[in-house]
């Protein structure tokens, strides 16, 4: 069993249709035969490619790369969290479904993950259970709302929520730091994006969130973590010397691994070995950020030809953990 449990989607969202949320600033996308662009408003966003709208493509994908199952969520740039919520909950109950329309006729192979509009606590619990309760196999969130990380007091009853209502998350870095240091080579996604996958985990970390959350919340965040893996030291170090550190934090840093999951998405054999030494092969997912430049263009092959893992960590990692995280038979 091969699942790729994090891909994206974007659908053919008409200029018309995305002003219904932003006429400035919404996302739509313009194509080109199997070529696209996705737009903001009036400007270029980024280049793509059939596959990501394309239910038929995605299938001849998904053979291609020899995957079983895709799990698909919204483009970040879909989100929408800073738009109020009288139009921000319509659009994300039109993006979610449209995500399951793309499924259709292939209900066994690609499965959706929902987006909610994060910045209300009520309508986002809502829209949760609305889309689990339709067909979609979880939520994907951002890792934070404006300046609220994860440890935000409605961010982490939104995380209840969930935990209580059998809806696996997936967190998902957007909206990067930066700003003006970072304009060139896409260093924000070369090492903000990381950044804010880490801060998105240490924020429930240090501030005890994880002490209030249920055990049955099924959480994981993408890209292997981002640097949490290889700076972990460094946080459990900080913990036991600075009281500023373990203030709201009961126990050591490290002692929270198994609270979480991630994903495989650190591209090299390396970085794979020391992730499943940090977190253990049960909470490592394979995850290809596909159909991306910047994901693994051959999916799976990173975990399938790693030269040490153990087999049993292989098929853990390739399938088995994703089939118990998502329920998926």
């Amino acid at each position: 069993m091969k699942i790729d449990m994090h891909s994206h989607f974007f659908p053919a969202i008409t200029q018309d249709e995305a002003a219904h949320l932003d006429p400035l600033r919404a996302p739509w996308l313009h194509k080109d035969g199997a070529k696209g662009q996705i737009m903001v408003g009036d400007k270029p966003f980024r280049p793509v490619h059939d596959v990501l709208w394309d239910p038929a493509r995605r299938i001849e994908h998904l053979d291609e790369q020899g995957l079983d199952i895709q799990i698909m969520c919204a483009t970040p740039v879909m989100f929408g969290y800073d738009a109020p919520i009288e139009r921000a909950l319509p659009w994300a109950q039109r993006m979610n479904d449209r995500a399951m329309q793309m499924t259709v006729g292939h209900e066994s192979r690609l499965k959706v993950l929902a987006q909610v509009p994060l910045q209300d606590l009520e309508a986002a619990c809502a829209e949760a259970s609305r889309a689990r309760a339709i067909g979609h196999v979880g939520v994907q969130i951002g890792n934070h709302v404006g300046n609220h990380d994860l440890d935000q007091e409605h961010l982490v009853s939104f995380l209840d929520h969930c935990g209580r209502n059998d809806i696996p998350v997936l967190v998902h870095p957007w909206d990067m730091m930066g700003g003006e240091r970072m304009r060139k080579w896409m260093l924000p996604w070369l090492v903000a994006m990381p950044a804010e996958t880490q801060l998105g985990i240490l924020s429930l970390i240090l501030s005890g969130a994880f002490e209030r959350l249920p055990e049955s919340l099924r959480i994981c965040f993408a890209h292997g973590g981002g640097g949490f893996a290889f700076l972990l030291g460094r946080v459990d170090n900080a913990w036991r010397h600075r009281d500023i550190v373990r203030q709201d934090c009961p126990q050591l840093p490290s002692s929270y691994v198994k609270r979480f999951f991630v994903d495989s998405a650190v591209f090299d054999p390396g970085a794979l070995q020391l992730l499943v030494e940090v977190m253990g092969s049960e909470r490592v997912m394979l995850g290809s950020d596909s159909p991306f430049p910047l994901g693994e263009q051959q999916i799976g092959s990173g975990v399938a030809h790693h030269p040490t893992l153990a087999e049993a960590d292989k098929s853990r990692i390739l399938g088995g953990n994703a089939q118990a995280f998502f329920n998926l038979h």
